[in-house]
């Protein structure tokens, strides 16, 4: 899905009092998934000046939402604006909503591509902000969509972007990617506003590999830093797991300079280095000898670095790419390795060259 065309990071002025009735577009956004990452993007596209129909698959929790108008649940502490309408009903949620965006985890994402195809509308534009790949079958999510809702744009949005920080309306950038570069800068224009900045660009495998394999690595780097291997072991880490990505990518049609921007680098350091990455605390409590199940439980909500770390795992395989970090994370998640057993593994492997 990559093209010849340069990315390029430009993003039109925008009018600088973005109420709605300074808006000339009144445009209704579909945010499918309630929840943290979901919810955060609904107050972001809000604040830019659009209605958000925010569709969560439990009616309790939409409910819950409509009368307290707060995710209490999953980003309590923020209120809803007029803007955001919680809805139960899948159909009302994406009738007359210009874009519909999937923010479901990456399990969950074909089951809800399905809901979601017979209601489209021609013109309708897809993008989503699932940063995983199909279980099972390791493909790409655009490859999913593709399949599900035929012709029509496709895009996403990732990049270094905690939902807290983003709900709190604090400095922010993201990457969007998309199969034009025309909807890339549409996709753009929905969240880029105040602090909160969209850089567009076309390679949409690279993003999507980006954001997902990361996760990954977040949770060797929660590992070792468990361990209390040290400030060393957690820079080396961020940095080979950066060549992971890198020969990852590659290999599936990605351009290498994707994996230096804010889908590539900047979302691997901040997974790998603040606590508030739910796979760097997955990586800390298996560090104190707590399964994978547990640490789960503890978190209490999805961690999309257990699953993605199947995938990753059969890719590299299939495609002959060397990926000794995450081979060893899935060694700890499926295997029965111990943190330490996986990191001798490491320490142990031969020399080589940096460049290899």
């Amino acid at each position: 899905m990559s093209s010849t065309a340069p990315a390029t990071d430009h993003v039109p002025d925008l009018p600088s009092d973005r109420s709605p009735d300074h808006r000339p577009d009144h445009s209704r956004v579909a945010v499918i998934g309630a929840g943290s990452w979901g919810t955060a993007l609904a107050l972001q596209i809000a604040r830019t000046g659009h209605r958000v129909a925010l569709w969560g698959h439990d009616p309790e929790h939409i409910a819950a939402l409509v009368r307290d108008r707060e995710n209490r649940a999953f980003l309590p502490g923020f209120a809803l604006p007029p803007a955001v309408q919680p809805e139960a009903d899948l159909a009302t949620a994406l009738r007359g909503a210009v874009d519909v965006l999937l923010v479901v985890p990456s399990q969950f994402f074909a089951d809800v591509l399905d809901q979601v195809a017979p209601l489209l509308s021609d013109g309708q534009g897809l993008a989503w902000a699932t940063k995983g790949f199909e279980p099972g079958s390791a493909r790409l999510l655009h490859q999913v969509a593709m399949e599900r809702v035929g012709e029509r744009d496709l895009g996403v949005l990732s990049g270094p972007s905690f939902a807290a920080e983003v709900a709190r309306g604090l400095p922010t950038a993201i990457a969007v990617a998309a199969s034009r570069l025309e909807f890339a800068q549409h996709l753009a224009n929905l969240v880029h506003g105040g602090n909160f900045r969209a850089y567009t660009q076309d390679d949409l495998i690279g993003v999507q590999v980006g954001g997902a394999a990361k996760n990954v690595l977040a949770i060797a780097t929660g590992i070792a830093d468990g361990l209390g291997f040290g400030a060393n072991a957690r820079a080396a880490l961020i940095t080979r797991g950066l060549a992971e990505l890198i020969r990852l990518g590659v290999a599936l049609g990605a351009r290498p300079e994707t994996f230096m921007g804010l889908a590539g680098l900047g979302d691997l350091v901040l997974t790998c280095t603040d606590d508030q990455s739910r796979n760097r605390r997955l990586g800390l409590a298996l560090a104190r000898g707590r399964s994978a199940q547990q640490a789960m439980a503890e978190i209490g909500q999805e961690v999309e670095g257990v699953v993605t770390a199947r995938a990753v795992k059969t890719l590299a395989a299939r495609l002959n790419v060397e990926m000794p970090i995450s081979e060893q994370v899935y060694g700890v998640l499926y295997e029965g390795l111990t943190p330490e057993e996986a990191t001798r593994h490491l320490l142990e492997r031969a020399g080589k060259s940096e460049l290899d």
